[in-house]
């Protein structure tokens, strides 16, 4: 499991190792095709700077040699904002009083259906807070089997399960795991999960063990950047991906590093604040590090931020995102986890990353966004 792993990799000698880093260091990385973690440390490091430019050409140049110019794109549906844990930094959090809401089976089609008319998505990420005993397994499975009938690839973000429960829903129609392990600083861990399931470190860092061990197809990663130094947390992000793809070497893998939002109930600010230019050079690092791992930017973004990016290294993007329960057509006016920085529809993305240059892709046939009528 991957909690052995991580206990031979120091934290503060990661972070010094990473600000020790010099020119020479990033030159040297620039220069290999094939880069391995030391070599990531460099280009994510404060000498790597100068360098962006240059790594921004490499990261298109590889972007484009494995993904050709498309982006996926895909939608998230909030299923539920009830929650049994106590991460700080979240608007759902289990003591912050407000409304919850568990969408019924019928409700859930009623968003599948609206979602639908927003845009041709084939790509649905369906998410939930933690609360088992009425959102668990059972649960889940309904909602994949509805939701195959409006989508073909399905993806969820939920609470870690086990290996067997992850496998049971794989037969529902599941297709990828998102996971965010927020921070990888066990010593810190805790700070901002204290309450709650997601409290236990090595039940959540080995969840992606046990994704593997169930054959999920794809699993995606993520880092929460605010909590900790990014770039460590990064490093260690790196050290796990590679851990994953040379033990489960069938599965696909993505990353993601969502820049934290204020909560709805305004209790927690962001320790670490990361800039545009320092988001751009972890993910030209990234795809320079490894050439076929997909890069996902979320609504978080601002759009001419992500519209930029999507024509230097990232592969996969959401579109016309609602992310409060049943926010397409139940809901529309219930309170968000956060609130998207890129609220423009999916036709409006679509089109905009079109005269880019950029195919997004929805599905394996013609969008209907390409119809005479639009």
């Amino acid at each position: 499991m991957f909690s052995e792993y991580l206990k031979n990799i120091s934290w503060e000698e990661t972070t010094h190792r990473i600000n020790s880093k010099t020119d020479a260091d990033v030159r040297r990385a620039l220069c290999k095709e094939h880069c391995d973690i030391e070599d990531f440390m460099a280009m994510v490091s404060p000498a790597a700077v100068p360098y962006l430019e240059q790594m921004a050409r490499l990261s298109r140049h590889y972007t484009e040699e494995r993904f050709g110019k498309t982006i996926s794109m895909f939608i998230p549906l909030y299923l539920t904002n009830s929650c049994a844990n106590g991460c700080v930094y979240c608007g759902f959090h289990s003591q912050n009083p407000m409304a919850r809401t568990i969408l019924t089976f019928d409700q859930m089609e009623d968003e599948y259906r609206a979602i639908k008319q927003t845009g041709p998505f084939e790509s649905l990420l369906l998410v939930t807070g933690e609360n088992p005993a009425k959102a668990g397994v059972p649960y889940l499975a309904e909602a994949l089997d509805r939701a195959k009938k409006y989508f073909d690839d399905l993806k969820i973000e939920v609470m870690p399960l086990s290996a067997e429960e992850y496998k049971e829903l794989t037969h529902h129609g599941l297709n990828g795991v998102i996971c965010f392990q927020e921070t990888y600083n066990r010593a810190r861990y805790n700070v901002y999960h204290p309450r709650g399931r997601k409290a236990d470190f090595e039940w959540r860092v080995n969840g992606f063990d046990r994704m593997g061990q169930a054959g999920v197809h794809s699993i995606g990663m993520g880092i929460l950047i605010g909590l900790e130094d990014w770039r460590t947390d990064a490093v260690m992000m790196a050290h796990h991906l590679r851990y994953l793809q040379k033990k489960y070497w069938r599965t696909r893998y993505s990353v993601n590093f969502p820049r934290m939002r204020p909560a709805e109930n305004g209790g927690f600010q962001p320790n670490v604040i990361m800039t545009d230019k320092e988001l751009a050079q972890l993910t030209f690092a990234m795809r320079i590090f490894d050439h076929t791992v997909d890069i996902s930017y979320s609504t978080r973004e601002l759009a001419d931020f992500r519209d930029n990016m999507a024509t230097l290294g990232v592969t996969t993007m959401s579109a016309g995102s609602k992310t409060d329960p049943g926010g397409y057509y139940t809901y529309p006016q219930s309170l968000e986890q956060f609130h998207v920085s890129d609220e423009r529809t999916p036709e409006e993305v679509f089109k905009r990353l079109r005269e880019l240059g950029r195919e997004p892709v929805w599905k394996d046939w013609d969008s209907v966004f390409d119809k005479p009528h639009l």
